[in-house]
């Protein structure tokens, strides 16, 4: 069976070779038929802690590795192009 591999945003960073990762989920609502967001913070292996708070980064399913480490980085993915203006205006300032 395949591995499942996640995309998400870093939101912590502060652990030794660990991040914590956000995982949004869109779907619609069985009654109201509206589109609901939901996210969910998995705990990501990061060996070398290359990534930093903000970064888009993609996970993949592992064997445990500590108590709440079930998941580890494959790789940083580019920022959406929405992202890219406010990032740049951040760094004018």
């Amino acid at each position: 069976m395949p591995k499942r591999v996640l995309q998400g945003v870093v939101v912590s960073d502060k652990q030794d070779k660990t991040v914590v990762v956000s995982v949004e989920r869109r779907y619609t609502h069985p009654i109201f038929k509206k589109t609901i967001r939901r996210s969910k913070k998995f705990h990501a292996h990061d060996e070398n802690n290359a990534h930093k708070i903000g970064d888009v980064v993609s996970i993949e399913e592992h064997r445990p590795m500590s108590k709440l480490k079930r998941w580890v980085v494959v790789g940083e993915d580019t920022a959406p192009a929405a992202d890219k203006p406010k990032a740049a205006a951040k760094a004018k300032k």
